[in-house]
């Protein structure tokens, strides 16, 4: 895996793993700190992927797309692409669920939309589709794949209107679909939201199906 990714191992002997990313100007440190230690997941490996200079990207998820933002989106994917695959490499047949928060809800978005090797799960804390509807973008979704998806009508980068488009393009996509709004929460990740990111993480584990049933 890249070799700036934090790799954090499984407490007992690992039955799932996690790729998370992190937000425009945060590491992964941040994310473990502020996300992963409310967890209690002992059996789950976590990969961390770290941005060059803390951002995947220079615009704004909700402009339009240029030549410059396609170019550094496209290193981000290939970026995080290398680090799934290797995880996967090391881990063997466990199965993997990819998250991030804000930019890197993203990416996340994005890597699964340019239909690169499905996780079993995703996970997108406040993220967004990147570009404009009227962008070219790929729509090359697994039918069929979880996805967890969240907003807030207070977040300064993630409008809900991106945040709607989003979840449409999630349907169209035949994505299995669970998309919640926290009115009022600022930019960042709920105690509800983590509570859905351990139950996504316990079905994994557990080798069932992808229930996203945590409570609001």
């Amino acid at each position: 895996m890249s070799s700036s990714a934090l790799h954090l191992a499984a407490e007992k002997q690992a039955r799932a793993i996690c790729v998370f990313v992190h937000g425009r100007g945060q590491s992964p440190e941040e994310m473990q700190s502020h996300v992963l230690a409310r967890l209690d997941a002992p059996d789950v490996a976590f990969v961390l992927p770290r941005a060059a200079g803390g951002s995947w990207y220079d615009a704004r998820a909700i402009d339009a797309l240029t030549d410059g933002t396609r170019t550094a989106l496209q290193a981000a994917l290939d970026q995080l692409a290398g680090d799934v695959a290797e995880a996967r490499a090391a881990f063997g047949e466990l199965p993997l669920l990819l998250a991030g928060f804000s930019q890197g809800a993203c990416l996340a978005l994005e890597y699964a939309f340019a239909g690169l090797a499905a996780p079993q799960a995703l996970a997108a804390f406040t993220g967004c589709r990147v570009g404009v509807a009227t962008d070219d973008r790929p729509h090359r979704l697994a039918p069929e794949l979880p996805v967890y998806l969240t907003g807030s009508d207070a977040d300064p980068w993630i409008p809900v209107t991106a945040f709607a488009e989003a979840a449409c393009e999630l349907g169209a996509g035949k994505g299995r679909l669970r998309a919640d709004i926290f009115p009022g929460r600022g930019h960042e990740v709920s105690d509800a939201e983590v509570a859905m990111l351990q139950n996504l993480l316990q079905d994994l584990a557990a080798g069932g199906s992808i229930g996203m049933g945590a409570a609001r």
